[in-house]
């Protein structure tokens, strides 16, 4: 049997391996993901969806000092805007940025049920308000006067920022996690007074070591509390960007009358769910697993987190307690992994290298704010050096005007007769004779 020959590839149809075709499409896909969704910028320490969000609330004029807004409303102007996917994402970085238990300082002041440390989910948008926090307006502080880059959004209507001005180290106070393609950042929360001090320090002293930072900067700062177990995680994550830091729950042994202790937790580890805790307690003692335990209950309020292990009378309190670290959550890891974006890189970060980078972006920033300042500065002088030349000849002015036909003939002949620049003959032209 005689087959035909194949038809040759006409017009923009061209031949490709399969192979080669998936390679290409799925590199262009993580770093699609590498560098525009999962991992914050060294610089701002903000995802692009973060960003967006802050950066049309500040569009919107929604300030800490006005009124609420709702939640829907603004997720609407950044999809519209800014953000080409779905509006979960949108609402769902919106709400971690309002948890107090999930941010260690709030970038958006938020108005209704935003979830709960016991992994409650929030209340739908169109439910929650919210506006911009106090300490976020230092983060788009002198956006408008060229400190930062912008590019056009998704279809070139609109411009946005490549980056915010930040004048808080905001990736080392904040921390940051995501799950990239091949990659993951984990970066832990600080205290903001800690890190502008070692900030400070690094300016007056850039040729220092982890070792004098720690002293400034003891380790983590946890928006839940709890204590550190150990320093050698500590260490690790300043010196290499990697590190194991371990969690341990703030707990008290309480003496009651009759010789019975109980175990009161007043803080937990960063991001344990405290209603699946007390559930897994529960679990370990209906499984016999845990001895000792006569009762627990949840007696958290709005004055803070209270859970209470009552024990039997003749348990003791200390081998429970070290039993519990064991078991359950009230001991868990933080593996950090310091990884952000350095001009558009994924790079591990050791703290002094991130304190660095983040001084050269406000150096960058304030350079461009005084230029931009200074060419509006010298713009007026411009202005005002011939409208002092206009009232030293205010005669000649007025009668080279009343001799015009019209504004552009006036403004041709203070040009030619007074050699003064369109600019100048402008400026005068729109003064008011009152």
């Amino acid at each position: 049997m005689v087959t035909a020959a194949p038809t040759p590839p006409t017009g923009n149809i061209r031949p490709i391996r399969i192979e080669d075709e998936m390679r290409t499409s799925y590199l262009s896909y993580a770093m699609s993901v590498i560098v525009s969704r999962a991992l914050p910028d060294v610089r701002d320490g903000l995802k692009p969806v973060q960003r967006r969000i802050l950066y049309a609330m500040h569009e919107m004029g929604i300030r800490p000092n006005t009124a609420y807004k709702k939640s829907a409303r603004i997720v609407g102007e950044v999809l519209g805007k800014y953000h080409p996917h779905g509006d979960s994402s949108v609402y769902d970085a919106l709400v971690r940025m309002a948890q107090p238990f999930s941010m260690r300082y709030t970038l958006v002041d938020g108005q209704g049920n935003y979830g709960s440390v016991d992994g409650d989910p929030p209340a739908a948008m169109r439910y929650t308000e919210a506006r911009i926090a106090l300490i976020a307006e230092e983060l788009l502080a002198d956006i408008e006067q060229n400190t930062v880059d912008f590019d056009v959004n998704f279809d070139d209507s609109l411009q946005e920022p490549k980056v915010l001005p930040s004048r808080i180290p905001n990736m080392l106070i904040n921390g940051a996690s995501g799950i990239a393609v091949g990659m993951a950042t984990n970066i832990p929360p600080h205290n903001l007074s800690e890190i502008c001090d070692a900030v400070s320090y690094v300016i007056d002293h850039p040729n220092c070591v982890t070792e004098d930072l720690v002293k400034l900067v003891p380790g983590p700062d946890f928006p839940t509390g709890a204590n550190i177990h150990g320093t050698s995680g500590i260490m690790d994550t300043y010196n290499t960007g990697r590190g194991r830091i371990v969690m341990e729950a703030t707990t008290e042994i309480e003496e009651l009358r009759g010789g019975r202790q109980r175990i009161l937790v007043t803080e937990l580890p960063y991001q344990v769910n405290k209603a699946t805790l007390v559930e897994k307690i529960a679990q370990l003692v209906r499984d016999k697993k845990m001895e000792g335990i006569s009762d627990i209950r949840d007696e958290s309020d709005r004055h803070g987190m209270r859970i209470v292990i009552e024990l039997r009378r003749d348990a003791q309190a200390n081998i429970i307690l070290n039993n519990l670290f064991k078991h359950t959550a009230l001991r868990t890891a933080f593996n950090s992994i310091m990884l952000s974006l350095v001009d558009g890189q994924p790079q591990v970060l050791p703290l002094k290298r991130s304190i660095s980078l983040f001084i050269e972006h406000r150096q960058e920033v304030i350079r461009r704010r005084s230029e931009f300042r200074l060419q509006r500065a010298q713009e007026r002088d411009h202005i005002l050096q011939g409208l002092l030349l206009a009232l030293e000849q205010l005669d000649l002015v007025i009668s080279i005007i009343r001799g015009s036909a019209d504004a552009e003939n006036a403004r041709t002949n203070l040009m030619d007769q007074l050699q003064l620049t369109q600019v100048q003959a402008q400026a005068i032209l729109d003064m008011q004779l009152r």
